[in-house]
């Protein structure tokens, strides 16, 4: 467990890390979270056997309703750059985790707070979320990755919408765009996400780390997606993970990744 009262973390079942964000009222995303989640990364470092790590929200209504725009208002032009490139090397270690990592997400989940949905691997979603980046009417941009990894979820067009009017978008309309990969029942979020670790912690971790990084390359560099795909799958041949899932299919029993 956490000694940082704004995020703790826990165990939940075989391979999974529940990192919970309890800030109140409403989550902003501030050095106590940032630092919290940066301890939550360290501690799935260093805790063997951890596959996934699932990111929620302890507060009712608040996924996280985006930065801390009190603090923000508090620091000059110095304290601002360090601030941002330290919400953005803790996002970039979601983004690029050898784990799969899972946003549950109820409630508002704005600027920062969709920039750290964005950056786990896949996002479920309550009936009641929201989604937004605010940005531009602060006279800002989102500045955590949101330009970045918007538009390769959504489309270019999509995330210009979104980003440009600085608009709310329900859950149903997230789900249809591609915004979120699951919709759930309002509340069952975290079930939902839960249930998806459980599903994915039977698979070779090797192979879900490979298919994340092929399918990334062809949106980060298109020539070479092809070809970081192909050296991606003849690694998990030539290591010995593949021939365990095919020997089991073969013997019709569950595989024994390692």
């Amino acid at each position: 467990m956490s000694d940082n009262p704004a995020v703790t973390w826990e165990k939940a079942g075989d391979g999974i890390l529940v990192v919970t964000l309890v800030q109140p009222p409403a989550n902003p995303l501030g050095p106590p979270i940032i630092d919290g989640l940066a301890a939550a990364l360290d501690e799935a470092d260093r805790t063997g056997g951890i596959r996934t790590v699932v990111v929620t929200s302890g507060l009712p209504r608040f996924f996280v309703a985006g930065a801390d725009i009190k603090y923000m208002a508090g620091i000059d032009a110095a304290g601002f750059s360090a601030y941002g490139d330290h919400l953005r090397g803790v996002l970039d270690r979601l983004a690029g985790s050898e784990r799969v990592t899972i946003a549950a997400v109820e409630g508002l989940a704005l600027g920062g707070g969709l920039e750290l949905a964005m950056a786990c691997t896949l996002r479920v979603a309550g009936a009641d979320a929201r989604f937004g980046l605010p940005e531009v009417g602060l006279g800002l941009i989102p500045g955590a990755g949101g330009t970045q990894r918007l538009p390769h979820l959504v489309g270019r067009g999509r995330a210009l919408d979104v980003m440009l009017t600085a608009r709310q978008v329900p859950a149903d309309e997230a789900k249809a765009i591609g915004l979120v990969d699951r919709l759930v029942d309002a509340g069952a979020a975290l079930d939902a996400a839960l249930e998806l670790a459980g599903v994915l912690g039977t698979k070779s971790a090797a192979a879900l780390g490979a298919v994340v990084r092929s399918v990334d390359a062809a949106f980060d560099r298109p020539a070479e997606g092809m070809r970081v795909e192909a050296d991606e799958v003849e690694a998990l041949f030539a290591s010995g993970e593949a021939a365990e899932g095919l020997a089991a299919f073969v013997e019709k029993r569950a595989p024994r990744f390692a």
